[in-house]
């Protein structure tokens, strides 16, 4: 089996709502099994309070090991000035050693967003998260625009041609509209599809040594 993960971190519940679709769309695919998980909290639960964090999340919370164990990965986080959220950053800064033994080489890595403007940096927010799955040595996927309704313009649309996503609005009153959360069912089907691939002409090379 093609074992996807879908990490995320999400503070009012934009992203939670999207890794949610991811899941749903890898799910589609045969032959793949598919996990939620979340990196851990690193605000005080006094700021969390006053600021309206969404606290009754009912997804586990991931350990740095457990990112060896999956053909696919896919990573969900808001913007923060054009960059991941720093709960992920520090999650991922903890990865030294998986990169030391290339632990990640030739697994699928993938990146979902929210922003609170359509202009607020979710396309930089991709594109530099692109930057340390490359250095893991992951195959980085998008949403390519065979997804067209993130062309459309009668509506604000989430997501771009690096990954799916939503725009929350600047007091994060907006949810994810049917098509950001129809972007990231595309995204995790696609990523889900490409994995197995992978995964299924590993299989057969190593059938073929072995005879």
């Amino acid at each position: 089996m093609t074992r996807v993960l879908v990490l995320y971190y999400s503070s009012y519940g934009h992203i939670d709502a999207l890794a949610r679709a991811e899941a749903e769309g890898a799910r589609e695919i045969a032959g793949v099994t598919v996990d939620i998980k979340r990196v851990p909290e690193t605000v005080p639960q006094a700021v969390r309070d006053k600021a309206g964090y969404k606290q009754d999340f009912d997804t586990p919370v991931a350990q740095v090991s457990d990112l060896a164990e999956y053909d696919a990965i896919i990573f969900g986080t808001p913007t923060r000035f054009g960059n991941m959220a720093g709960q992920m950053k520090q999650f991922l800064d903890q990865a030294g050693g998986l990169w030391a033994s290339n632990a990640l080489v030739g697994k699928v890595g993938a990146v979902f967003t929210s922003t609170g403007s359509q202009h607020g940096g979710h396309e930089a927010a991709a594109l530099t998260f692109h930057v340390p799955l490359l250095h893991f040595g992951m195959l980085v996927a998008g949403m390519p625009y065979t997804f067209a309704d993130q062309m459309r313009t009668d509506e604000i649309v989430g997501g771009s041609p690096y990954g799916a996503g939503t725009v929350a609005g600047g007091d994060g009153s907006l949810q994810p509209t049917p098509t950001d959360l129809e972007g990231a069912r595309f995204q995790g089907r696609f990523v889900a599809e490409m994995a197995k691939r992978i995964a299924m002409g590993a299989s057969l090379q190593q059938a073929m040594e072995a005879a």
